[in-house]
């Protein structure tokens, strides 16, 4: 009997686990894996995965289940292993399956909690939001936290604020993103290797961040304290309230809202 089975080793759920293995949180020897799609199996080439036969193979040999497949199959997935998931404990992150969609869906002996995390997981930089609102056991729940807290940090959130935080941390990543190859464009633009750009702005991203969660102290008072009067840095700032940074970021947290079920 495996420690935690993972049926799906898509982006995020990959990410998880691979995260987990690098951190030494788990070892080959606690997981068993499925994904329907062989080629998932190739990102754990460094590492031995035992792979089940199927979903049903995976939930028998293994003592928390984690699901992390696409929204629209969750149901052709988990639905046909109602009865071999009884008296078990899952460990979802499928977008829109709180824990009141899961009650309508399982048993009532299956235990379950939802967990919306990012895709920083794979370098241990993760956010994870952990719904406040589960089923799992006392040592189920504390295996979940210290699971995610070895990945990145973890959020314990009531059930009406995990569709924006998701909003947030989860799409908001892509949103970083987009910012980096910003920077990185305007230099390059005036004539910095694209290589080193990056590298200039992920670190100057990184540190930003870095700085404000161990300060504490508000966004702009950082802001205010790197803008000199009169100096390049307010005159960037500028530019990017005429451009509407600001508000394009609020407008890109609204969209990310989880659609109602």
């Amino acid at each position: 009997m495996k420690k935690i089975g993972f049926i799906g080793l898509g982006n995020m759920a990959g990410a998880i686990l691979k995260g987990a293995l690098k951190s030494g949180f788990l070892n080959e020897d606690d997981v068993v894996a499925y994904d329907i799609d062989e080629s998932k199996y190739s990102n754990f080439n460094e590492y031995h995965l035992i792979k089940a036969k199927n979903e049903k193979e995976l939930v028998e040999n293994s003592e928390i289940i984690f699901v992390g497949v696409k929204p629209q199959v969750v149901e052709k997935v988990i639905l046909p292993l109602k009865e071999v998931l009884q008296d078990k404990a899952i460990i979802s992150i499928v977008l829109g399956y709180d824990f009141n969609k899961y009650n309508q869906l399982l048993d009532e002996s299956t235990r379950h909690i939802f967990v919306m995390p990012n895709t920083p997981a794979l370098v241990n930089e993760g956010m994870s939001l952990i719904e406040e609102s589960h089923s799992l056991l006392k040592n189920e729940f504390e295996f979940v936290v210290s699971l995610f807290s070895s990945i990145g940090e973890v959020e314990i959130l009531p059930s009406h604020l995990m569709s924006v935080g998701g909003a947030l941390s989860g799409c908001g990543p892509a949103y970083i993103y987009m910012v980096i190859e910003g920077l990185a464009d305007g230099a390059v633009k005036k004539g910095m290797p694209r290589a080193l750009a990056y590298r200039l702005a992920s670190q100057t991203v990184l540190g930003a961040g870095k700085m404000q969660m161990e300060t504490s102290l508000h966004p702009g008072i950082l802001k205010d304290n790197v803008c000199s009067p009169g100096g390049t840095t307010i005159k960037g700032v500028s530019i990017l309230e005429k451009k509407g940074l600001r508000s394009a970021m609020i407008e890109a947290v609204e969209q990310g809202l989880a659609p109602k079920k």
